[in-house]
Order: structure tokens, then sequence, then C-alpha cells
């Protein structure tokens, strides 16, 4: 993975310095509150309902076992004992004094991390696929171009005041695994007629409170000229987006009212002007990046084990693990292990110090010392010998983090809601908790197979709502916390916005809701095999809204 070498160290090791005058001023009343927001926002500081919330950046979910040893510190030192895995694959601490805080950051920055750019009208956190270097069906391993592109963007003097934040994500695969439409820009990494690597380009995709998915601007663009066309994207953003309303400030409402047509039109006329400059990348600079990303050294006889299969056979809570829990490898005899942090009675995302502590040590002794952070609020070890999947397995389950629902009913997306965000309607975590208490039996699960549930406590959608194949959206009535529902969202290839069913539920009849929801599905389903979105897609709504209201009481 990428190392920093002095000049990063020096930048964030100065940011902390810089931070820690600034809060010392602000505590000490020499620094008004105004002037020092937009100073905590740019080091990734939020107030919440209860205490400041701070936000540590995972560069495209990527992290070192030392690292992880070190989120755990933090958790521990100067949290409640936990922290909180987010849909942009960063962290998130919930309890921190503002006062520790700059020393939170130095911890951070003695093993390269910070929380620069976690906030505020900037380009954020560059995200991409969590199987990334590992995964069986990419065209090429899209970290370099991430990382490239995170070099390009940190303290970028243009870019640091935008009309709002900016999200950039990466995909490299036949399945989009990084909701990679729904970003600022989205960029597929692809191969021409020629052999040539280069790039198809989005633009103006995002969720919240107008959730768009992104047009394509571009079909093909030449692998040398990616920071340029991203700056030329940016540049016709910041010159005409919205300022004066938060609402309508995102590029996706700029494309939307502009055109797509006109919008690429403006965007390929800034980018002739700059293209042939300093921004042009070279094959040396490729080299450059690549090289922290070189192949790790697979054993050649791992595919000869025969004891995974037999482990599968002789023990069936292992075989349960393995049917959801285990992923393909593109190395022979290498598994991808994903670690549920969707445990019954957990918070969607929640990982103890303990827990964090444990995974850094199974990344040391069975992954290359290396962990992933994926979007769905899980974790992931992707460089197991299948020989050793077994001794993970059961060093995970003493700890909880064996849940074998990946990709499950249960395995949901969800914000924390009033549970500690200031901009929440509405509770989610305790919906997610009674969701996960209606259908806790896994052979259920299993009937259902395929479903994404994904949860938000506002318009902001950061649980991603608007996409998910069941949808849940916290609104307030009168005081009183209501849940509007969606159906047929999907963040992949087949990137859509899920319909609204009708009217809202109250809290006491929302889980209700979603078993009714699951109930027409398994009745329409054409066979087991017939998924959730492909079943809904072919029916329509109807059925559903039929079940959904049958009784008037449940919904307003």
């Amino acid at each position: 993975m990428y190392r920093y070498d002095s000049y990063d160290q020096q930048l964030v090791d100065d940011r902390v310095d810089q931070f820690r005058d600034q809060t010392q001023r602000f505590l000490a009343g020499q620094l008004p509150d105004d002037e020092f927001r937009s100073l905590r926002l740019r080091n990734g500081l939020y107030v919440q309902r209860f205490a400041p919330m701070l936000r540590v950046s995972i560069p495209y979910g990527l992290i070192s076992s030392q690292q992880m040893r070190m989120l755990g510190h933090i958790a521990r030192k100067y949290d409640k004992g936990y922290g909180h895995f987010t849909t942009r694959q960063n962290i998130q601490y919930n309890w921190p004094k503002l006062e520790e805080v700059p020393d939170i950051l130095a911890d951070l920055a003695s093993v390269q991390m910070h929380a620069i750019q976690t906030s505020g009208n900037c380009i954020r956190n560059i995200t991409t696929d969590h199987l990334a270097g590992a995964a069986a069906d990419e065209l090429v391993d899209p970290r370099p171009y991430c990382e490239i592109t995170r070099q390009w963007a940190t303290f970028h003097p243009e870019f640091n005041w935008l009309p709002r934040k900016f999200k950039i994500a990466f995909c490299a695969t036949e399945t989009d695994r990084a909701a990679t439409r729904l970003h600022d820009i989205g960029v597929f990494i692809v191969r021409n007629e020629q052999g040539e690597i280069g790039y198809t380009m989005y633009a103006g995709g995002g969720l919240g409170r107008t959730p768009i998915i992104a047009p394509k601007i571009r079909d093909f663009l030449p692998e040398a000229d990616l920071l340029s066309y991203c700056e030329a994207i940016l540049r016709v953003y910041n010159r005409l987006g919205r300022r004066d309303n938060i609402y309508k400030a995102r590029i996706k409402i700029l494309v939307k009212e502009t055109g797509a047509a006109k919008f690429t039109e403006m965007v390929e006329a800034e980018w002739a002007r700059i293209r042939d400059g300093e921004l042009k990348l070279t094959a040396a600079d490729f080299e450059r990046i690549r090289k922290h990303f070189d192949a790790h050294p697979y054993a050649a006889d791992a595919a000869a084990d025969s004891s995974f299969d037999a482990a599968i056979a002789a023990d069936s809570a292992f075989a349960a693990f393995v049917r959801r829990n285990v992923k393909a490898h593109r190395a022979p005899g290498y598994k991808a292990v994903f670690i549920s942090l969707k445990a019954p009675g957990i918070a969607p995302g929640d990982a103890t110090a303990e827990q964090m502590e444990l995974v850094a040590q199974l990344a040391d002794d069975y992954s290359f010392g290396e962990v992933r952070s994926t979007h769905d609020q899980n974790l992931v070890l992707a460089e197991v010998r299948q020989q050793d999947v077994h001794a993970v397995w059961k060093a995970l389950k003493a700890q909880g983090l064996a849940t074998p629902n990946i990709g499950l009913l249960t395995d949901l997306i969800c914000c924390p809601g009033l549970d500690f965000c200031s901009l929440a309607n509405a509770g989610s975590i305790g919906v997610s908790d009674d969701i996960g208490d209606a259908f806790e039996s896994m052979d259920d699960l299993y009937d259902i197979g395929e479903m994404k549930i994904k949860m938000s406590g506002c318009m902001n959608g950061c649980g991603h709502h608007t996409v998910g194949h069941i949808g849940i959206l916290g609104v307030d009535k009168k005081g009183e916390e209501w849940y509007q529902v969606t159906l047929g969202g999907s963040a992949e290839n087949d990137a859509s916005l899920g319909d609204r069913t009708g009217p809202s539920f109250d809290r006491a009849h929302i889980v209700q809701a979603v078993e009714r929801i699951i109930e027409v599905y398994l009745e329409q389903r054409a066979s087991e095999d017939e998924s959730f979105l492909k079943t809904y897609r072919r029916v329509g709504m109807a059925p559903f809204k039929t079940r959904l209201y049958a009784e008037e009481a449940v919904a307003a």
C-alpha cells in the first residue's frame, strides 16, 4: 500500500500543529466560533447532537495493520471504546473531547493517517472497490489511479472552497462495487478497441435531497489525461455551481439544469485549454505509484490445500460463513474474507477497540498486514490463503465478527440517525435492531437471498436509502418519527433510484412494512433464484403497494 514520503509526512504534521494552535485559541476565546467552524470542518470535526464527531480518512478503504491498531487505540483512549465505519470507507468517532482532538490527529499522523478534507466544501475521500487488487474480474488495479487522484486533490488551492462537497469514485471491474455513478465524478477504467487503457467518465451523480444517477460525459479518455479532465470538470463546476442555495449547490444540480450535453461541451472546451499542460501523466508517473501496490508474494502451492473443503464438509457453521462471507480471489488458493459489522444488536458499522485490534492481528498473521473497509460498512481481509480461512473464522467468531450475513437482509446500511446526528429527523439504529430481530432466522435469510436494505435518518441520505432494494427514510411529522419506503433501487451497474411506495409508516409499523414487502417478494418471485430486484422490476409496484396499505391505519 502507499507509504508517505517526507513531503506527505511534513504536510500532515504541519496540519496537526496548525489545528492544535487554532483549537487552543478557540478554547481561550481568541478565535470566534464562525471562524473556527471552517477550520475544524477542514479537519473532519463536526458538532453533533451530544458531542463532537471526528471523521478519519481511509483513502480508497485500505488500512494497514498498524493503522488499524491505532484506530483501536483512539477508540479506547479518546472515545467510548468503539468507532463507526461509514459508507465512504472512512471511520468516525462520535465522542471525542474537543480539547483532545489535536492529540488524536497527532496519533493518526504517527501512522500516516489524517482527517484532512473529510468535511467541508472540498474534494473528499477517493473511493473504489474494496476488493481492488484481489478481484478476479478487474481489468487493472484501480488503487494507483485513486492514489494519483488523491495526491492531486489534497490541498488543491483552486478547489478548497467549492460550492459544496465533491466525491470521486473509481471502478475497474465487471461488477460495480463502488457505487461509481452515484458520485460527482465516476471513473470507469476501461480498454478501447485498440487495447489501450483509459476511462469512461461520468459526472453529476449524487444522493441526498435530489438523488441523480450520473450521466456519461465521455466514452473514452486516454490514460494520461485523468487529472486534466477531472480538473476541467471541477473548474466548470467551481465557476458555475450555485453558491446562493446549499440545496442546489452540488454539481448534480448544475449538470441537470444545464443539460448533460451542454455541460460536456463546457468541460471539453476547458479541457482543450489545459490537456497538454503539467497535469498530463507519464508512464513514469504511473510506474512510481504502482510500485506501492506490487502484488503480494502469493504461495505457489496455496491451491493444493485440501483442508479448506474438508473443514466446510465437517462444520455446518463454518460452511454457512464461507457461503456468505468468503469470496473468490484472483490468485489460486486465496480467498477474500468479509468481516460482518452487522451482528445482532450492534449498530451497523460499529467496531470496538478490541475488535479492531483483533482484525489488525489477523491481518498480520494471514493477510499481508492489510485490511479494507467497504461501502456497506463492513471490513475485509482480502488476501487469505484458503487453508487459513478456518482459523480466521474461529478468531472472528470469538469476537462477534463472524455473522454469516454478507449481502443478506440483516447486512443493512444505516446512518447514525437521531442517536448522534444533529441533522437527523428520525432514529435509524433502533429500526435496524428491530429488523434484525424480525429476521433473526438464518434459514429465512438464506431463503430470501440477496437483499440490500439501506436506511437514512434524514434527506441527506448518508445511508444511501434512495438506491436500496428497500430504502427507508426517516421523516419528522409534528415531532414524531415516521418512515418513507422506496423499492427497486440499485447502486451497481444497473444503477437506479427506488420508487416511493406511498404514505409513510409510523415507528410502530415500519418493521411490519418490511415484513410485508418480503412476503410479497417470496410469493411473486418466479423461482428461488430470482432476486428481489429482478422480481420487482418484473412485477412492478402494484402487488407490494396493495399489501403494504391493506390496513390504512399503519400509514399516513
